[in-house]
């Protein structure tokens, strides 16, 4: 009997999910099945899956899908959290993104998802001293996505950027677990040192649309930076702020905002 028992490697509630969602797309979509069956269906695992979507998008005419799909597959092997950051950006997607009702969408559509999966190659490609390969997907992706962010910034893991046009994080930026950020935010520096220059953001805040969060400050652990705000000091956990300069205007409304994603300000705002 223990021979009929799989193996524990071989289970993968989210890799099969994703694979049968699929296979229900390209029985509900023909037009599309040779699309679904290159970019899933034909992939053992959501790294090669990656793999092969990372390297599809990046590539061009000065390096080849071949060559960046190996450059993706070799950076999996040697760091197994990247995939663990990958399912749970994937997981952090589907349960705060009203608009994503499968977990096969992120992987195929959304380019903030792409794009965060594509950084966190650079990123590990930048710790492993190959920083003219890291600067090549930091310039691809800024050209395929619109979504600049340099592969020195640390940022966690369960990060959700929705719609992802014209985000920019700078090379001293540190991003925790469980954020959540719309288009347009900006991490930026101040001045031109090299030095320490960028903002630390908590885990589990909630950066709105348009905010830019400039200079070496701390936005506190389950803080909310509303939509167009200038965050030029330093926010306190569960805090919400706004303006232009922003300014506490209030409590941040809930123990979690990255997960609710609740951008209205409270009764307490002033």
């Amino acid at each position: 009997m223990a021979e009929l028992k799989p193996k524990l490697a071989s289970v993968d509630p989210v890799w099969n999910q994703i694979t049968a969602e699929a296979r229900q797309a390209a029985q509900d979509e023909p037009l599309i099945g040779g699309f679904l069956h290159a970019c899933v269906l034909h992939h053992k695992s959501i790294e090669k899956a990656l793999s092969y979507r990372i390297a599809a998008k990046l590539a061009s005419n000065e390096m080849s899908m071949v060559v960046v799909r190996e450059m993706v597959e070799d950076a999996y092997a040697a760091d197994p959290t990247l995939i663990e950051a990958a399912r749970a950006d994937l997981v952090a997607i589907f349960e705060r993104d009203p608009a994503c009702h499968r977990l096969l969408q992120p992987i195929l559509y959304f380019k903030g998802y792409q794009a965060m999966q594509s950084y966190r190659v650079g990123h590990h490609l930048w710790k492993m001293g190959h920083r003219d390969l890291a600067y090549f997907v930091q310039m691809r992706v800024s050209e395929i996505f619109g979504v600049d962010v340099h592969p020195a910034a640390r940022i966690g893991k369960g990060i959700m950027i929705d719609h992802a046009h014209s985000i920019v994080i700078g090379e001293t930026a540190v991003v925790g677990d469980n954020v959540s950020m719309l288009h347009s935010v900006t991490l930026g520096g101040t001045g031109k040192e090299e030095e320490d220059r960028h903002p630390k953001i908590g885990d589990g805040v909630l950066i709105g649309a348009g905010a830019k969060v400039l200079g070496n400050i701390k936005v506190g652990n389950c803080s909310r930076i509303a939509a167009g705000s200038v965050v030029l000091e330093e926010v306190p956990e569960c805090k919400t702020v706004a303006g232009i300069p922003a300014r506490i205007v209030g409590e941040a409304g809930c123990d979690q905002p990255s997960v609710s994603m609740n951008h209205m300000l409270g009764p307490d705002a002033v």
